[in-house]
């Protein structure tokens, strides 16, 4: 079992064209900048200081500095006028820099590509690089994107944000064609299936069983509900609870590994005295690949005696990274966004019953699919746009659909939500917590 918190990124994996622009080791030319470089700002009075730095480098003496300048507003930077793009080809800009002084750099570090017509204005939407690796004493940013419409150059822009006391360094800057990546397609099925008047826990997961070999063919990844050894009988939850693994994770992996296929459920897991709303992984070989246990538990389950979880892990499959919430983890926004910040790309939802919108801004607001297994809520399978892409109409019956994790999600007036998420979500502001002044 193994939780996975950084990013999981498919980056592609073609050999790229020799890069479009390439430079480190900066020096100065007779106007006092880098050849090809400019200051940027959106005004004069909230400009940093621009300079070229021969103190901290990669290679060669020479990086791109920009200094808050001791004002709150600060904002601008470096910037390059990149030619030769054409539209619907594929880039890859990598940057590298260090700082000093940042209180929140996912806010206040940019690098971005801001496409430009032949006659220089704007094309599309920029793009955002929001995937930062560590190297060395330098962070390696780097951003993936295709060209839009009509654009024939890019400004390559280098900028600090909100940071009067910081400083950025910035070297080792390469703009590059690259293939368009490759679909990486996921067959996705979710069961809606209520076993009924069940004389056991062991009965009502086979009925779950039963009806899979039966409705369901080739699969990726298979969703059940909330609470397998429970519903349909007349049982409470500790009587149901059992050890991970244990009965339930062993029939699951069974099914597994018939089907090759990940399967996701909700289940009772006891651990010592203590029993949680659990959801599993299990994976293809139907091995228990990871559990989640509920954060947010609705009063009912509170009073019948059930714990609270307190992490939000994510898994690495051989396909993508998935993140599991159970029922009434969609009433808040913070299990979901946890998620996707981790790198979840699906967020699979057992539930019992709950609200259709939340889970709907669920998936539009943290630019992920939901796959969502319910009794009384709908069972459905949606996109990052909040769109259905298939829903179960009968009962039983399974919602199923092939997405391609690796499409992108553009908005013709917002650009690309995902990167914006990024970059423009405030986790650096504090609030405090409720009935307290």
């Amino acid at each position: 079992m193994r939780a996975i918190t950084a990013l999981f990124v498919f980056f592609s994996a073609a050999v790229a064209a020799p890069p479009l622009f390439e430079q480190t080791g900066f020096q100065t030319s007779a106007d006092g900048s880098p050849a090809g470089w400019k200051s940027w700002s959106p005004r004069p009075e909230i400009a940093p200081r621009t300079f070229v730095d021969t103190a901290h480098f990669r290679k060669r003496p020479g990086s791109l500095a920009v200094s808050g300048n001791s004002r709150v507003g600060v904002f601008g930077g470096w910037e390059y006028d990149a030619k030769g793009i054409e539209p619907g080809k594929w880039y890859r800009l990598v940057a590298h820099y260090r700082s000093e002084g940042l209180d929140y750099e996912p806010l206040q570090v940019w690098a971005r590509l801001d496409w430009r017509t032949s006659t220089g204005r704007r094309t599309g939407q920029p793009d955002y690089g929001y995937h930062v690796t560590r190297d060395g004493e330098w962070n390696r940013i780097t951003l993936e994107a295709p060209a839009p419409e009509k654009a024939s150059g890019a400004a390559i822009q280098l900028f600090l944000l909100n940071a009067p006391k910081a400083t950025l360094y910035w070297d080792d800057v390469s703009l590059t064609q690259i293939e368009k990546p490759g679909p990486r397609n996921v067959r996705v099925v979710s069961i809606n299936h209520r076993p009924r008047q069940q004389p056991s826990s062991a009965a009502a997961v086979h009925s779950f069983l039963d009806y899979i070999e039966k409705a369901v063919g080739e699969a990726d990844l298979i969703v059940l509900p909330e609470g397998i050894t429970v519903v349909g009988t007349d049982l409470k939850y500790a009587d149901v609870a059992e050890p991970l693994p244990g009965p339930t994770t062993k029939a699951l992996g069974e099914l597994a590994r018939r089907k090759n296929s990940y399967i996701v459920a909700g289940l009772y897991e006891r651990e010592d005295t203590t029993i949680y709303n659990t959801a599993v992984l299990i994976d293809r070989q139907g091995q228990l690949a990871g559990k989640y246990r509920k954060v947010y538990l609705p009063r009912e389950e509170t009073e019948g005696g059930i714990t609270p979880g307190s992490d939000y892990p994510v898994f690495q499959t051989d396909f993508g990274t998935l993140g599991m919430m159970i029922c009434w983890d969609v009433q808040y926004a913070d299990p979901a966004r946890a998620l996707a910040l981790r790198g979840a790309e699906m967020i699979l939802l057992p539930i019992w019953g709950g609200n259709e919108t939340l889970a709907k801004a669920r998936a539009i607001e943290n630019q992920v699919y939901l796959i969502a297994s319910g009794y009384d809520h709908p069972t459905y399978i949606m996109d990052p746009d909040g769109e259905m892409l298939s829903k179960a109409a009968a009962l039983p019956g399974v919602a199923s659909a092939t997405i391609d994790l690796n499409r992108r999600y553009q908005d013709r007036w917002l650009g690309n939500m995902k990167a914006r998420l990024w970059k423009e979500l405030r986790l650096d502001t504090a609030v405090d917590p409720p009935g307290r002044q």
